[in-house]
């Protein structure tokens, strides 16, 4: 069973679990997260392939690295997740939201399902967010249930920070949850999980091409460029149809594959995490 620490650091700040509903309250995450759910071997997989990326991000942008556990909590790290309320992306973002933040979202382009500018994007959301509340553990809550009940309950319960909030039972686990992936994928190997470098997701290695004209068809331009309009599509997400009308001569960055990132002979075993592996 997970041992529940007496305090951690999150994002620089300091965050005790002496009190026994703070302790419980992450008991129950770590347990869900440790036992409980079908996706956490395949969380450490994908996070070899997306986290060296998208932290790196986190710091051109001056965010705090334990941000990317957010990213976890909202998507599993799966670049295509879409939710019931029609969340896109790993960020989760509602079209509204991506769109306020630069994201291009239309039937053809949806940006929100490119990683690198929805982290870009969630970077500008949450530093927005911590104007409001400077307190990291409170802007996450905000970041599941809207900044203005979170602004509400804060003033209504007479508390500063989302630990202190009655709150509905998702935005309530919430924070939790992010604590729980936080302190899992820092050492999986403690709570017995036994992967091989191997089975890690390697990053795709990939040549970037810029594209400022109109794409008829994005069969036709993936064969010219050595690769399947599958390929295409799962290296870029955010190409939604088989076109690009593009009038107005904006410049998209295309990623084509490497041959050698294709097959796993060639790939490699790169490791973000050593405590991911047990070899």
């Amino acid at each position: 069973m997970p041992e529940i620490p007496e305090s951690i650091t999150f994002c620089g700040d300091h965050v005790s679990f002496d009190r026994i509903d703070m302790a419980e309250r992450l008991d129950r995450e770590m347990t869900s997260v440790i036992y409980g759910q079908t996706m956490t071997s395949l969380i450490i997989k994908r996070a070899n392939r997306y986290f060296p990326r998208l932290v790196e991000i986190l710091k051109e942008n001056n965010m705090p690295e334990d941000l990317i556990y957010l990213a976890v909590a909202e998507s599993s790290l799966d670049i295509n997740a879409l939710s019931p309320a029609k969340a896109a992306g790993i960020w989760q973002f509602m079209a509204a939201t991506g769109r306020q933040y630069g994201l291009e979202v239309n039937d053809d382009v949806d940006e929100r399902y490119d990683p690198e500018k929805e982290t870009v994007a969630a970077c500008r959301y949450l530093r927005d967010a911590y104007s409001k509340y400077h307190n990291w553990a409170t802007v996450c809550a905000s970041y599941n249930a809207g900044t203005g009940r979170i602004s509400s309950e804060l003033s209504s319960q007479q508390v500063n920070n989302s630990f202190d909030l009655r709150l509905v039972s998702e935005t309530s686990r919430y924070v939790f949850r992010i604590i729980a992936y936080k302190l899992f994928l820092e050492n999986p190997k403690k709570y017995g999980y036994r992967i091989g470098r191997h089975q890690l997701y390697q990053p795709i290695d990939c040549e970037v091409i810029e594209v400022s004209r109109p794409v008829g068809n994005w069969v036709t331009w993936a064969k010219e460029h050595g690769i399947t309009y599958m390929q295409l599509r799962d290296a870029n997400p955010w190409i939604r149809s088989n076109k690009l009308p593009n009038a107005s001569g904006k410049v998209y960055k295309v990623k084509v594959p490497k041959q050698d990132s294709l097959y796993r002979s060639k790939a490699g075993n790169k490791v973000y995490n050593r405590n991911w592996v047990v070899d």
